[in-house]
């Protein structure tokens, strides 16, 4: 009775049932998942990019861009600048990269209630947000795989994607 009691509570704090956890192969896999969740994406969406450095973040973030806008596109990290700004249909990309970022009140003077409120906002390091991160967002978090190339995804859908997400694995 009490371990069936712990796991209702701990389902019921992180959301375990909604989890889906993707095992990649190699960054074609990874750059295809990217881009079908990019065919989803809508204006005012919100989707965080964690994990630790080399696993893949900014990887997923260009193939989610050039997927939604010019294949050819040139996608930099966006490390130094802290936003890059993509022009694309129905709403632009905001790439944010937040490794750098010093304070969250910073993000003010990037425009990221803009980028909340009318943009598809691709955020980097999001947990440099801390208070100011809303809590409607897609999580997508990476990790290393079993092999060098391999990685690991879980996505947690939050507010307003767990349909969409379920579309995916429908198609799949």
């Amino acid at each position: 009775m009490t371990q069936r009691m712990l796991r209702l509570i701990v389902v019921k704090l992180y959301n375990a049932s909604a989890m889906i956890v993707v095992d990649l192969p190699d960054e074609t896999a990874t750059a295809a998942l990217a881009a079908r969740i990019s065919a989803l994406a809508q204006p005012a969406d919100i989707i965080t990019l964690k994990g630790d450095l080399g696993t893949g973040k900014t990887t997923f973030a260009r193939a989610f861009i050039r997927a939604r806008g010019n294949p050819e596109e040139e996608v930099p990290s966006p490390t130094f600048t802290l936003l890059q700004i993509y022009e694309c249909d129905p709403a632009p990309i905001w790439h944010f990269d937040l490794y750098r970022l010093l304070s969250p009140e910073d993000t003010w003077e990037l425009g990221i209630e803009d980028a909340f409120s009318a943009g598809i906002s691709l955020i980097e390091w999001p947990e440099r947000l801390g208070l100011l991160l809303p809590e409607r967002r897609l999580e997508i978090a990476l990790a290393f795989g079993d092999r060098p190339d391999a990685r690991q995804v879980s996505l947690d859908p939050g507010t307003g994607w767990q349909a969409r997400l379920a579309a995916i694995a429908v198609d799949a």
